[in-house]
């Protein structure tokens, strides 16, 4: 890893906490693309920096009639997250490409686009499916509804992109269902 990765690691876990969700969506990509470039890394590590700075509108949001796929939501989680990281790399002396890449990455990571992007939002359903279902079984139900609850994890396996994504967010998404129904 590089030093501004690991600089972006440091700079997230003083920010949001150490959080299994974000290492998770690094080792998916990985798994997804094991040679994944330096923006991709960083990018993995960092596209939901914005949940760190937000304020108390989220549970208003998905306890909304669109719930977790709230696009004015959507949008402003990607492209706050986006201008967080630019302004962090910026200070780190980073590349203005690189920067701009990193940038795209996140302000597309919920919706995806072109493959780069794809790659991001399959690893954040994965790593989604995989960490945090029992976070939305225990304590979202609670806000909202077990229909958006629902809604939210087959969201988040609909919107994979890639097969070999597919495949691996299969058991974790059918072991999350079978959770649900259970609850």
């Amino acid at each position: 890893m590089t030093n501004l990765y690991k600089q972006t690691e440091e700079f997230v876990n003083r920010t949001v906490g150490s959080s299994r969700h974000l290492e998770r969506t690094v080792f998916w990509l990985q798994q997804l693309k094991p040679n994944a470039s330096e923006a991709l890394l960083i990018a993995a590590r960092s596209h939901d920096i914005e949940k760190a700075f937000r304020n108390s509108s989220y549970n208003k949001i998905a306890q909304s009639d669109k719930g977790y796929q709230n696009e004015e939501y959507l949008s402003h989680h990607q492209a706050k997250g986006a201008e967080i990281m630019s302004q962090f790399l910026k200070e780190k002396g980073a590349d203005e490409a690189l920067i701009k890449k990193v940038s795209e990455l996140i302000e597309s990571h919920e919706v995806g686009g072109d493959d780069d992007q794809n790659l991001i939002k399959d690893a954040d359903s994965l790593s989604f499916l995989e960490n945090s279902i029992d976070l939305f079984l225990v304590e979202q139900i609670k806000k909202t509804s077990r229909e958006k609850v629902r809604s939210k994890i087959n969201w988040m396996f609909d919107r994979i992109t890639s097969k070999k994504a597919k495949t691996l967010a299969r058991p974790f998404f059918e072991n999350a269902i079978s959770k649900l129904d259970i609850t």
